[in-house]
């Protein structure tokens, strides 16, 4: 800076140069890029630019009371108020100025200890609520009875982690964005039938309900489930046992020759691949929770084998991860009440085989196709009849972007019924449980994560029972079940 340069400013300033120093000084507490080119110049404002010596005494001027008698430049003081009710920034501002305010219980007076001058400013209770220093939301805190004693900074942190707890709860209850290629609906009345397989027998008796052929068998008691639960849970007795294990393992079997990893999973998880899933917080109350634990008995195995991967990135050669994994699922149930009283079909604790998948973005499309297609070959393999139904927006599922439903024919009830529900999530899951990829070109992306029944075991026993039955009770083994029950054909009374 030239001599020029320096006495232009004090003449048109009308300043010394010990208020120029001070000018700077007292600014650059407060304006980080002056505080910055002033350390730069070894806080020698003659070593600084000209511009930043303007810049000071222009922030500085807009001071009605030097800063040293312990009020805020009313430049700054009116940048807080403009916020108004805006907590969450007002806070931001007076934490990077207040460090405290406590009250002096014998002079019964406000001590504001600032956070960057190592001092303290007093004032008195009455003078407080005009006191420019202290932003909207410090006076908040203050109108609250004068407590005798408290750290506003605290408060401000706890403050804000309460403010960014609600808008993380806010965000984690939106649903996924639907697929541009699911059909538009209200609700499961506009389903679109994709396609179906298999034509539903003609029997030339009235079939039953397989609670009927069931308990007649002497395969499903669900009178002593009920003794030693409560409703919506059975037993599985002598065969009823051995079937339900019989059409587990096919389906793990046949999986397991598509290339799918079988997993053996915890039925407990915490909380975060709760939320990772997408079961937290939208469907707490359908949640069984160990709450001396903290930990929830999952309502598929969805939750835990997903998130297995969560917190991960993963090579693009280990793409698509396919797992599947036979586990017992427990839901509440808590908005069916009156639906599906009777039978297997809707229970607190049932068995199902689920397929994971986790794949890369531009390959989800084709990998949601092949995994409802191999879910779909495991009632083909039973000779069951079915359809594949595309779900409305009105009907799909929270975390879904797309989803097929497959629906098995029961006689006994004379409709469809779901069995199996095939699911892509897109990026959904993978941006709540954290789950990455490294793709060609070396960028970590997000995940796209599917998955799918492959299938229901009870809701198989119950298509099994009701497709397979004979006019004198008895139930038929399908062909692809019996090397798994020792070459049985048929189940009979007694």
């Amino acid at each position: 800076m030239t001599n020029v340069g320096i006495e232009s400013i004090l003449e048109k300033n009308q300043l010394t140069e010990k208020d120029v120093i001070n000018c700077i000084d007292e600014v650059s507490r407060f304006d980080n890029r002056l505080l910055a080119s002033y350390r730069n110049a070894s806080h020698n404002w003659k070593e600084m630019n000209l511009f930043s010596v303007k810049r000071a005494i222009e922030l500085f001027n807009k001071s009605t009371v030097n800063i040293r008698t312990g009020k805020i430049l009313d430049f700054y003081r009116d940048k807080i108020y403009e916020l108004k009710d805006d907590e969450i920034i007002t806070s931001y501002l007076t934490i990077n100025y207040t460090k405290s305010i406590t009250i002096e219980p014998k002079t019964n007076m406000i001590v504001i200890a600032k956070r960057r001058f190592g001092e303290s400013y007093v004032c008195s209770r009455e003078n407080f609520a005009e006191e420019p220093y202290v932003s909207k939301f410090a006076l908040d805190f203050a109108r609250l009875g004068y407590p005798d004693s408290f750290d506003f900074l605290e408060k401000a942190k706890i403050r804000l982690s309460e403010i960014d707890e609600e808008i993380r709860s806010m965000l984690l209850n939106i649903p996924n964005l639907i697929d541009d290629t699911t059909p538009i609906g209200k609700d499961e009345t506009e389903n679109v039938i994709v396609r179906k397989w298999g034509e539903p027998r003609k029997f030339d008796f009235e079939p039953k309900n397989h609670w009927d052929i069931g308990v007649d068998l002497g395969i499903i008691d669900f009178e002593r489930g009920v003794k030693i639960a409560e409703s919506r849970f059975n037993v599985l007795a002598g065969l009823g046992a051995r079937l339900d294990r019989a059409i587990s393992s096919l389906m793990l079997d046949m999986h397991r020759e598509k290339g799918y990893i079988e997993m053996s999973v915890p039925y407990l998880v915490n909380t975060k691949s709760m939320v990772g899933t997408g079961q937290l917080p939208k469907f707490a109350e359908e949640a069984y929770i160990c709450e001396r634990d903290n930990l929830y008995l999952i309502s598929t195995a969805e939750i835990p084998v997903t998130n297995l991967y969560s917190d991960e990135i993963l090579d693009l050669k280990q793409l698509p991860v396919k797992n599947t994994s036979l586990t017992a699922c427990f839901r509440r149930e808590a908005g069916s009440y009156g639906k599906d009283t009777k039978g297997l079909i809707r229970n607190h604790q049932f068995n199902k085989v689920e397929l994971v998948k986790i794949c890369a973005q531009d390959k989800s499309v084709e990998e949601h196709e092949s995994l409802t297609h191999d879910a779909e070959m495991v009632l083909q393999a039973l000779n069951l009849p079915y359809r594949v139904m595309a779900l409305s927006s009105g009907d799909l599922g929270f975390s879904s972007a797309k989803t097929y439903d497959l629906e098995v024919w029961l006689p006994g009830q004379n409709c469809y019924r779901e069995i199996s529900s095939c699911s892509n999530f897109k990026d959904f899951q993978a941006r709540r449980a954290n789950i990455r990829y490294r793709d060609a070109d070396g960028k970590v992306k997000f995940a796209h994560t599917l998955n799918g029944s492959g299938l229901a075991v009870g809701r198989t026993l119950v298509a099994v029972l009701e497709n397979y039955q004979n006019a004198d009770g008895s139930v038929v083994i399908p062909e692809a079940l019996r090397p798994y029950l020792g070459g049985l054909d048929i189940i009979k009374k007694g």
